[in-house]
């Protein structure tokens, strides 16, 4: 893994090199289909008017928060 000022050029992982970003884009789908499926169980899904735009918003959210946080430039 290539370093640049603190922040990974590229994450290897199981030989393949991804871009930080790509990670990401992954751990914020995992983190939404988590956050989803507690919204199903607790019943708060029926408030959205379209769950899969929800959705979509949710993984965006996720996906920002974590290249923010976790990620940072």
């Amino acid at each position: 893994m290539a370093m640049l000022g603190g922040v990974p050029s590229e994450v290897q992982i199981l030989g393949m090199y991804f871009p930080p970003l790509f990670v990401a884009i992954v751990v914020g789908l995992v983190c939404a289909i988590v956050v989803a499926k507690l919204l199903n169980l607790t019943g708060l899904s029926r408030f959205f008017w379209h769950p899969p735009l929800a959705f979509a918003a949710l993984w965006t959210l996720a996906t920002a928060l974590i290249g923010i946080f976790v990620v940072t430039p």
